[in-house]
């Protein structure tokens, strides 16, 4: 069933997206970086929650083999357009680091054999390939630890805030300069995106307008749309 508060989520995490891919245009802009640590735990929190509404004996249906069709696809879409921006990045785009997360999800939320081997798979391969994935190993995780946490409550709620900052850190500036202005704001604007997920989630009573599939097309052509721009 379409959730409003699922779209309100997509929503931010889109403009948050956009607002820190503006830096391409405005350098100096440090602020939309900051504003920016918040897009990713979000499209998690998206992967966490659609995993979590499937039954969790369906892994094989038809809407998980869409949606693993559509992630891959995407992969591949997205990191020519990444690269005509970024082209001195030294990571992929963060399309694999999701595709990751969401192995990841399926295996925290089914309990069957499969989806413990994909979840091992993928974990195996966000730790070989931290150092080339956006947010690394902590962000190949997070989508799960949105599951546990959503599931659980209490403490393991501080799991998906550390994954959060615990992603930015493998910025290798970040990392290096922990007590600099940016870096907390960053840091802290990465844990802040955890609660702001959970209130925006509530908001089913909202008037939002859906994010369909074109949502996945979002990212490579804003991608695009910057560099032509720029």
């Amino acid at each position: 069933m379409r959730s409003a508060g699922l779209d309100l989520v997509k929503w931010t995490a889109m403009l948050t997206m956009v607002a820190d891919h503006l830096r391409f245009l405005w350098p100096e802009a440090d602020g939309l970086f900051v504003l920016g640590r918040l897009a990713f735990p979000l499209f998690c929190l998206a992967i966490a929650v659609n995993v979590g509404r499937a039954r969790a004996e369906a892994l094989c249906s038809r809407g998980n083999i869409r949606y693993l069709g559509l992630m891959l696809v995407f992969v591949v879409l997205s990191e020519p357009a990444y690269r005509w921006l970024d082209s001195g990045s030294q990571t992929f785009s963060v399309m694999p680091t999701l595709l990751l997360g969401l192995l990841v999800a399926w295996a925290v939320h089914y309990p069957l054999m499969p989806a413990r081997v994909l979840g091992l798979t993928a974990l195996l391969a966000g730790w070989l390939f931290s150092e080339q994935l956006m947010y690394g190993l902590p962000g190949v995780l997070l989508p799960g630890a949105w599951l546990m946490a959503r599931r659980q409550g209490g403490v393991a709620w501080m799991l998906p805030c550390l994954l959060a900052m615990g992603g930015n850190l493998t910025n290798s500036w970040l990392l290096g300069h922990l007590l600099a202005p940016v870096t907390v704001l960053t840091l802290m604007a990465a844990a802040l995106a955890i609660p702001v997920g959970m209130l925006l989630l509530r908001h089913d009573d909202w008037r939002v307008p859906a994010v369909g599939r074109w949502g996945y097309l979002f990212y490579p052509v804003h991608l695009l749309v910057i560099k032509i721009v720029s």
